[in-house]
């Protein structure tokens, strides 16, 4: 399908504007197995590299362990750069570390080159890292070095940067002429250019040497050399990186050899040590440690271990299979039980789930938690008493839980979620107010086959489901529509209820998507097995729903590429809410298929065109709103969250002589934005708590802003379905699809700019300097996606019967 008639000159302003997020390197393989979107969100791919040679390659091992034993929560690609080394030669290390990356180099200057990479931190064999280097990771401009005290000709001190030193590259700012000077500077290139012949390059002090330049001063701490430590002398409590400069066992050097020693050890050993660390390990380094430690260590807390890291993995066949064996029936491990029941529970093995929470719940201490989890179990299949139950247990032993809670308020009898309900929690009959009428002939209503948040949930996902059942009618309550919770197991009475209804809606939203509520069935949100979709009888539509991985995260894609193909064949109309997600599926099935994927837009973002009644605003509030989200924070910020605070504090406060700046929380999690950034900055934010509106005055707060500056994705579509201006906050790949869908990548700014503040700032200026123009922009662009969703639903009609 076309991008409508403005399509050609949408293209032509991309192809003639800088992109977004165009990376500033090119993409190379990673050794990590995740979804890599970085050119997308336009997340720092950062690496540690190294220069060896088969002399200096046995002190790589011991500089390895340091990293992880001090670093636990970072683990980056590890480049190891060489003059042609057997491949072999390497085995030592990757039994060390999950991602090494080896690459020919004829030189140390080879960091300053490496492809793929936004940011290179260059070591040394000789060093160790005895602390937090969590600075260097952060740093964001030129290229970093500690200037050192050399002697140059005629004694005197200079400061310089050793040829081995540490560096910090920023790829960004490491053009060719940095690069070359850096290369003369260090002698690197030919040791006659070196500064006076010193042994260093000058980095301050030299008047020809400048931040302009691209050479950055570090703090000493980050390149401590041991030649300061003579006579024996201690080494500072602070130093992060220690330098040897001269043999590790040299006399008179003994508390820095002492320091080196710590990680000399065996592989095992340091297997161990790792995995004895507490807390805030990082999972891809813990999954490379623990396996071979349990196998030559067996215990039932290292299994439980090894399980957990699997589960957060999405590995859960793994975890199983870990667990399982040394688990059985034991009273004396709760935790591994209830951890062997989530991963059962994820596979969709019930039965089996089922039997080791209830073992779990047997302990005082784990009871609460696994009765939440049996109270989920029983939902997702369908026994509404039994979950009620088993929340009941929960509150029992532990009155104040909030889990068993929530399960013993939305299963008891006539609740939101139960069969007999006539409430409709997403529709105008929800939030203000039940439908009593009554439903109509099950033939005569549609299924619908979603995410329906209710309470204190996402203020998103409460606003779809309504949006898309406004789609197909302007009755979006139960007398038209029968509700199938998506993540609940489409079984044979499901099945019978959903086959006696004129077709089945799914969607919207980004349900494909690995965790969140996983399912062995289907490996994406909607848990139904293949056989049961084979059997739907009735049409089939998939309408707006989003291929929602983040960028960086696992997804073992073999399961779900199955069911997306059984589910591409039997739907009527199979419809993607982003050309992103359309690329994304395609790239999965077979060739023949390929072409019965198309593109739908998310139906929130035409709201001015389905909300009955519709009215845009004679006058707004003067009112700029700012939305944050914090799930997946590590996949979200990397290492840049602190940077992408401080880039807010500066946009906000330039705004707030405009506006009236407030923040917009699509849930109670959302709301650490304004905590940190009074916290850190000393601003303070008025929150609009959107999760605790109706889906009208959601709308209604959405309409009547000047603009909204979001990241979550209903924070940029619900906004511009309503006709309001938005700039976007790219964290997630959605966002930018979105922008690129609609001819207006430059509404959207990457969490990891560099120059976030300001050019948020400048953007959103430029919007209130001519709203005008911008809401026009919006209406304009909007009119395309509504072209777009109502070709579709008079296709559907025809498909479905109109009623």
């Amino acid at each position: 399908m076309g991008h409508g008639p403005r399509d050609a000159r949408r293209r032509q302003q991309d192809e003639d504007r800088p992109a977004m997020t165009r990376s500033s390197v090119s993409s190379a393989p990673s050794a990590s197995s995740a979804d890599d979107r970085r050119t997308v969100t336009g997340k720092r791919r950062i690496a540690f590299a190294v220069h060896t040679d088969e002399a200096r390659l046995p002190g790589l091992p011991t500089l390895l362990r340091s990293l992880a034993l001090t670093n636990p929560g970072v683990c980056e690609d590890f480049v190891v750069l060489h003059p042609g080394l057997a491949d072999s030669a390497f085995d030592a290390l990757r039994r060390l570390h999950p991602r090494i990356v080896t690459r020919r180099a004829d030189s140390r200057m080879d960091v300053f080159r490496l492809e793929g990479y936004d940011t290179v931190i260059a070591l040394t064999p000789a060093m160790v890292v005895l602390g937090d280097i969590g600075e260097l990771l952060r740093m964001r401009r030129g290229v970093g070095a500690v200037p050192q005290l050399v002697c140059g000709s005629g004694g005197a001190e200079r400061r310089a940067v050793l040829p081995e030193g540490l560096l910090v590259i920023q790829r960004a700012d490491a053009d060719d002429a940095v690069t070359k000077r850096f290369a003369r500077l260090t002698g690197d290139d030919d040791p006659a250019l070196a500064h006076d012949g010193d042994p260093g390059a000058v980095l301050a002090g030299d008047p020809g040497t400048t931040p302009a330049d691209g050479l950055i001063p570090v703090d000493a701490r980050y390149d401590f050399l041991t030649r300061r430590l003579h006579d024996d002398t201690p080494v500072p409590a602070n130093v992060a990186v220690l330098h040897f400069t001269g043999p590790a066992d040299a006399p008179g050097y003994g508390p820095a050899a002492e320091a080196r020693r710590r990680f000399e050890m065996s592989d095992e050993d340091f297997w161990a040590a790792y995995c004895a660390l507490p807390g805030g390990k990082h999972a891809d380094l813990l999954a490379h440690c623990a396996p071979p430690l349990l196998e030559r260590r067996p215990s039932l807390g290292l299994a439980r271990t090894v399980a957990d890291v699997y589960r957060r993995q999405g590995r859960y066949d793994e975890a199983v299979d870990v667990l399982a064996p040394v688990v059985a029936d034991r009273l004396d491990a709760p935790r591994c039980q209830e951890t062997l029941g989530l991963c059962l529970m994820a596979l969709s093995r019930y039965d089996e789930a089922e039997a080791h929470l209830l073992l779990a719940g047997a302990s005082p201490d784990v009871a609460p938690r696994a009765f939440a989890q049996l109270a989920r179990l029983a939902w997702l299949c369908g026994r509404e008493e039994d979950a009620h139950a088993y929340a009941r247990e929960g509150l029992a032993a532990d009155p104040t839980d909030a889990g068993c809670h929530a399960w013993y308020v939305r299963t008891r009898p006539n609740g939101p979620d139960s069969t007999n309900s006539p409430a409709d929690r997403d529709g105008p009959n929800g939030p203000d107010g039940p439908d009593t009428r009554k439903p109509a002939a099950p033939a005569e209503q549609l299924a619908h086959v979603a995410l329906f948040a209710e309470g204190q949930e996402n203020a998103g996902d409460k606003v779809l489901p309504e949006a898309v059942r406004m789609c197909f009618g302007t009755d979006t309550g139960p007398r038209r529509w029968y509700q199938q919770p998506v993540h609940r197991l489409v079984d044979e009475a499901a099945l019978e209820r959903l086959n006696a209804r004129r077709g089945v809606i799914v969607g919207g939203g980004g349900l494909f998507l690995p965790d969140t509520s996983p399912n062995g069935n289907s490996h994406w949100q909607w848990n139904i097995p293949d056989d049961v979709l084979a059997r739907i009888s009735v049409p089939l539509a998939v309408f707006a729903v989003g291929y929602n991985v983040f960028d960086g995260q696992l997804y073992r894609r073999e399961r779900f590429a199955g069911s997306l193909r059984a589910l591409v064949e039997r739907s009527a109309f199979f419809g993607l809410r982003n050309h992103g997600s359309i690329e994304r599926v395609r790239e999965l099935l077979p060739r023949e298929l390929r072409d019965r994927v198309r593109y739908q837009p998310c139906p929130t973002t035409v709201a001015r065109h389905l909300v009955p009644g519709w009215t845009d605003p004679a006058e707004r509030s003067g009112t700029v709103l700012v939305n944050c989200a914090y799930d997946r924070e590590g996949l979200r910020f990397g290492h840049d969250y602190g940077h992408f605070l401080a880039q807010m504090a500066v946009a906000l406060r330039r705004l707030r002589d405009r506006a009236d700046v407030r923040y917009a929380a699509h849930m109670p999690a959302d709301e650490r934005f304004v905590h940190d950034l009074r916290r850190e900055h000393g601003l303070t934010l008025p929150v609009e708590q959107l999760y605790d509106m109706s889906n009208d005055g959601i709308r209604d707060l959405y309409r009547r802003a000047l603009l909204v500056m979001g990241m979550r994705g209903h924070a940029g579509m619900i906004p511009f379905g309503c006709g309001t201006p938005i700039l976007s906050l790219v964290s997630h790949p959605k966002l930018a699809y979105f922008l690129s869908d609609i001819g207006h990548r430059e509404w959207g700014l990457s969490v990891h700019d560099r120059d976030l503040g300001h050019r948020l700032a400048e953007r959103a200026a430029a919007v209130l300097d001519d709203h005008a123009a911008a809401v026009a922009d919006v209406y304009d662009a909007q009119d395309f996606l509504w072209r777009t969703t109502r070709s579709n639903l008079d296709e559907l009609g025809i498909i479905l019967g109109r009623a």
